[in-house]
């Protein structure tokens, strides 16, 4: 059989057609879309950073008081959490053997004194036989030097029995100013030594709360905005201020002690009262996100904020976490613009259109 006149022309044309398919490139796909985004904007706030420090209360002025003498102890006239006077007695000792001493200082002076005596007539007989010619200067020299020793030594058997006296009235402890009685450190019968303590005065007048701090809580501590609570009475706050603050660390605790003035405080609040001071001061400023902006790509956390149409990673630090938002401190300024949802889908060569901007603590 033979082939249809036209059967050539058209195999001819289709193998043209191909060799054209095959020598020409397809066109390229049509660029990537920007990717729609869900945005939070930043809003910086500085954060405060509360602390609570657990102490007790005591008096601004508390003193030790002891006799000025040593001797037996034979009655005690107070008790403890007695309200006392100014020279109200608070304790005796026995005076028997400061008595004694006074005695033995009186009879120095009686002996000072008629030796004192003796000394000026010698004196004065001595510049008469002086004037006469019958004795020599060296003679009348010695005896005006020995009428002014004994001069002095009347002065000083004076003063000795003055200080004796005085010992014998510090036989009777007497209250120096008004306060409390906190502590008994002696009992009668008991001997003391000059100056050892035997009871503990306060001034309740002036109540603080003591309380030990740590080394990281010192130096924010003189800036920070204090109140004070106590366990007695839980619902009610009382106004505080850092009145001292230790400069060296306790040896066995390392911890500085404050004292916590209360101006104003109420006849309630009693020494010895646990109490807990609260501390609160301004610390970094910091930003709140969602937690669902934060990605971490194996370099630490992060997230994304949007520069026209571009997401250009941003390394932070979490500071807190909550149930939906988080503090994040970082190169963050105010008013960026952060992805807020899906940043685990988004890298620095993705391109994103803003479709919508929603408050932090809304996204969940």
């Amino acid at each position: 059989m033979r082939p249809h006149p036209l059967l050539a022309p058209l195999g001819v044309l289709a193998l043209l057609a191909g060799c054209k398919a095959e020598g020409t490139t397809q066109p390229q796909v049509a660029a990537e879309s920007p990717r729609p985004v869900q945005v939070a904007e930043v809003h910086l706030a500085p954060l405060t950073e509360a602390r609570a420090f657990t102490g007790i209360v005591r008096a601004r002025r508390e003193a030790d008081i002891g006799f000025r003498t040593g001797g037996r102890i034979t009655a005690r006239l107070v008790e403890v959490g007695q309200r006392v006077t100014a020279g109200q007695p608070l304790a005796r000792i026995e005076e028997s053997d400061l008595a004694l001493a006074v005695r033995a200082a009186e009879a120095d002076l009686s002996a000072a004194e008629a030796q004192s005596r003796q000394a000026a007539a010698d004196a004065a007989r001595s510049r008469t036989l002086r004037a006469a010619g019958h004795v020599s200067v060296a003679y009348d020299d010695q005896r005006v030097a020995a009428a002014r020793s004994a001069a002095e030594k009347v002065t000083s058997a004076r003063a000795s029995l003055d200080l004796a006296r005085r010992r014998l009235g510090y036989a009777l402890l007497l209250a120096p100013n008004d306060g409390v009685v906190t502590a008994l450190l002696a009992e009668a019968g008991q001997v003391v030594a000059e100056g050892a303590p035997v009871l503990r005065l306060a001034n309740p007048e002036e109540r603080e709360l003591v309380v030990q701090v740590p080394e990281a809580a010192v130096a924010s501590l003189a800036e920070a905005h204090v109140a004070a609570s106590f366990w007695a009475r839980p619902g009610q706050v009382l106004p505080a201020r850092l009145r001292e603050l230790a400069p060296q660390a306790d040896a066995a605790l390392r911890t500085y002690t404050a004292r916590f003035s209360l101006p104003g405080a109420p006849d309630w609040v009693a020494l010895g009262m646990t109490g807990t001071v609260r501390a609160e001061a301004a610390a970094a400023t910091v930003a709140t996100l969602p937690l669902s902006a934060l990605h971490d790509r194996g370099q630490g956390p992060m997230v994304w904020k949007v520069e026209r149409d571009r997401p250009v990673a941003v390394p932070v630090e979490v500071v807190s976490l909550g149930e939906v938002t988080a503090l994040l401190r970082g190169p963050l300024a105010e008013g960026d613009q952060v992805v807020a949802l899906g940043p685990q889908l988004l890298d620095p060569a993705s391109r994103v259109r803003i479709a919508g901007l929603r408050a932090a603590a809304t996204l969940r």
